[in-house]
């Protein structure tokens, strides 16, 4: 049998690469300009490689009802891990993918094809601009994994924003977004000071020495108009690996401090993450 060889293309925001991973005979890391994008086995697609998207999977496995479909929108499609995970972990679900970069869908749609069955329609369109454009209350799950380069585009960080998300959610639809950020956490104050503007439960997802201040690195910020149901979320975060705390209720306002929201006319891109911040997980 030929070994896979890597693949290297020139895609609409930089050059992307997959990669064969070694210890698995038909799973890929998809970089792009050197940073790890996604993971993909398509062998096992609910394998999840990188830590923060087994935190994301952890959310998709406790949105509605245990194993029933769901309508799901991602912001952000990268290798399509999630969307895979979604498919294979509940079936019949219908989801939507909004990917800016072109070449970057065509480059993995055609190296690593969707399984059949999948119900993923993927829009090669900015994802702010789809979901201005999506219906309204037509999503149980909208996920946000957005990166222009390393760091989250401004116009994916506003109250604007935050009102389109919740317009397209339904009233007891959970939004879970990929951040990033180190003390003293500017950005990500922010964050939720500007989802409090829209959605009466937030929380916060990431490793102990993250919200300490000890490091830079990966945070998952929910949110929700409904009540969160945190305790078996918990659970299963505290149980992977690199285990990951909850932060919600009091111990989060603390944490938000006197940030304030932000506006379209004043959002800035997530901060440029130090060297080295990001590897594998």
């Amino acid at each position: 049998m030929n070994e896979p060889i890597p693949v290297i293309r020139d895609t609409d925001h930089g050059t992307a690469r997959l990669l064969p991973d070694v210890d698995r005979e038909r799973a890929w890391l998809l970089t792009v300009d050197g940073a790890p994008q996604s993971y993909v086995d398509l062998d096992a697609p609910e394998h999840l490689e990188f830590e923060y998207v087994r935190r994301l999977g952890h959310v998709v496995d406790r949105a509605g009802a245990p194993g029933a479909p769901l309508d799901v929108v991602h912001l952000g499609g990268g290798a399509l891990t999630l969307p895979r995970y979604v498919a294979a972990t509940r079936p019949g679900s219908r989801q939507n993918v909004a990917e800016a970069d072109r070449g970057l869908a065509e480059l993995v749609g055609a190296h690593l094809p969707l399984p059949g069955g999948a119900d993923v329609t993927v829009h090669t369109t900015d994802a702010r601009a789809w979901l201005e454009g999506a219906p309204e209350d037509s999503a149980d799950l909208l996920i946000a994994d957005v990166f222009g380069g390393s760091r989250v585009p401004a116009h994916l960080t506003s109250v604007e924003y935050a009102r389109a998300v919740g317009r397209v959610l339904r009233t007891d639809g959970l939004y879970a977004a990929n951040l990033a950020d180190g003390a003293p956490f500017t950005f990500l104050r922010s964050q939720l000071a500007t989802f409090a503007e829209v959605f009466d439960e937030l929380a916060l997802i990431a490793e102990p020495a993250v919200l300490r201040g000890r490091r830079f690195g990966n945070a998952v910020l929910l949110a929700s108009r409904a009540p969160l149901d945190l305790a078996p979320l918990t659970r299963l975060c505290a149980a992977d690996a690199f285990p990951a705390r909850i932060e919600h209720g009091a111990a989060l306002t603390r944490f938000t401090g006197s940030a304030r929201p932000v506006s379209d006319g004043e959002a800035v891109a997530s901060p440029e993450p130090p060297d080295g911040a990001f590897g594998i997980g």
